[in-house]
């Protein structure tokens, strides 16, 4: 019997093809503007009706001495605000994927945090909401008293971490949330898409997983 060579093997080296996500910079500014200045709005409300107050120096020592009206309009505030951002740069990028969309309103968290930091270091962070004035810390052109010791001062720093913390949390949950929003898909975690080549238009096919 006579042996049959072997094939030769063809190696194919496929270039890697990135799929990039195009990001709308000017929508992501406007939804950080209508997030901020929803902010303003909400918590400069929430003074007006007596609901928090803007005292110097105030600090949280407990949190049960934190009023119903202020824990309210601190939380909501904090969440509808960017729910209010996220949902205005989706529509403004014009995309109907939900991912891309919560991209978006992620962007818009993500430019209004150093702007709050800022406006926190000017000691006017307190007006957008009562608890993002844990954003500032001690300017370096003020020199601290060291001769005054302060026992709360350490209760009092984590407590207003904590509620800075908080609010930025729930914001950035707003944000994702009203960018998902804004695209239209069905807001499950069991939702997928498929998508069908054979039309001219390459639309997005839409099935439910079982």
């Amino acid at each position: 019997m006579r042996s049959v060579p072997p094939e030769p093997s063809v190696v194919v080296r496929v270039a890697e093809q990135p799929v990039q996500w195009p990001v709308n910079w000017s929508a992501v500014w406007i939804g950080t503007l209508a997030s901020l200045s929803s902010a303003l709005i909400i918590g400069l409300a929430g003074i007006a009706i007596g609901a928090r107050s803007i005292v110097p120096g105030d600090r949280i020592l407990r949190w049960s001495d934190v009023g119903f009206g202020a824990l309210l309009f601190t939380v909501l505030g904090a969440f509808f605000s960017f729910v209010i951002g996220g949902w205005i740069a989706g529509k403004i990028a014009g995309t109907q994927i939900s991912e891309r969309s919560a991209l978006h309103g992620a962007m818009v968290w993500l430019l209004a945090v150093p702007i709050l930091v800022v406006f926190a270091a000017l000691g006017v962070g307190a007006f957008f909401g009562g608890w993002y004035g844990g954003l500032a810390g001690t300017p370096v052109w003020i020199t601290p008293n060291t001769a005054i010791v302060d026992p709360y001062a350490a209760v009092a720093s984590r407590n207003s971490a904590l509620g800075a913390l908080t609010a930025l949390l729930i914001g950035l949950m707003g944000s994702v949330l009203g960018g998902w929003m804004a695209s239209g898909e069905p807001m499950s975690l069991r939702y997928s898409r498929t998508i069908d080549d054979t039309l001219p238009s390459r639309r997005f096919g839409m099935r439910r997983s079982a």
